[in-house]
């Protein structure tokens, strides 16, 4: 009997590794250095703005972030932000590429168990240079049978990934903490989409789960994952 499943896609950040506790380190760090001139909820409103509004032109990724960072503080200071404070931005970007990588629970094990089984690859989006180095610092890269490092997570992008390394999007699964990015366009494109939520997730990638999608599972972490991808292959 074929298998139900043939290829199985991970995301990257908070999923494989920690990545968004860095972001929320430098929302503290931005927040102190513009407290004389915004209350920091209405800082981080317009500092999501900004993302917002820059994502067509920047993309995902530290890079974005840090000017965005410095967008706002140009605004939120009416032009009158001190050189220091600029510099001090730079700083916090130049310090987030440069994090180290700390691999989440059960990642290391699953991964091994699910080898050879089924297809592996990781399927990220954001600043290239960024994503490889987190890849390559984190040893996991011989686990996965490809990498995809992406602009977007979209339908058409699923559907294209999953036909190159295997047999179509709707005998892959995709798994990841994003509902807007792993999971529901994923589900779109006609496969599997498996939440694993974290305990902290960007705003810009919640989105309400597709509980009416027969396709769409929750999982409370990744050790839970062998389970449901033996209970899919066997229908």
């Amino acid at each position: 009997m074929a298998r139900a499943l043939t290829t199985i896609g991970f995301d990257a950040d908070d999923t494989l590794w920690h990545n968004e506790r860095y972001f929320a380190l430098s929302h503290d760090r931005f927040a102190a250095l513009l407290a004389d001139h915004s209350e920091r909820d209405q800082l981080m409103a317009r500092l999501l703005e900004a993302e917002r509004r820059n994502l067509p032109h920047y993309g995902y990724g530290i890079k974005g972030f840090t000017l965005s960072m410095i967008e706002t503080a140009i605004e939120v200071t009416d032009g009158d932000v001190p050189a220091a404070v600029i510099a001090d931005l730079l700083a916090a970007g130049r310090d987030m590429l440069a994090h180290p990588i700390e691999i989440l629970p059960h990642v290391e094990d699953v991964l091994e168990e699910l080898r050879g089984q089924f297809r592996l690859v990781v399927i990220t989006k954001g600043d290239l240079l960024d994503q490889e180095r987190k890849l390559a610092q984190s040893g996991l890269r011989a686990r996965f049978d490809a990498v995809e490092i992406v602009s977007h997570k979209t339908e058409a992008a699923y559907r294209e990934i999953f036909a190159r390394h295997g047999a179509g999007a709707e005998r892959g699964l995709m798994v990841g903490n994003s509902m807007a990015s792993d999971v529901r366009p994923m589900i779109d494109a006609g496969g599997w989409g498996v939440y694993v939520p974290h305990d902290l997730t960007w705003a810009m990638e919640h989105a309400a789960p597709p509980a009416e999608s027969a396709r769409f599972a929750e999982i409370s972490d990744l050790s839970e994952l062998p389970a449901l991808l033996r209970e899919i292959d066997l229908g």
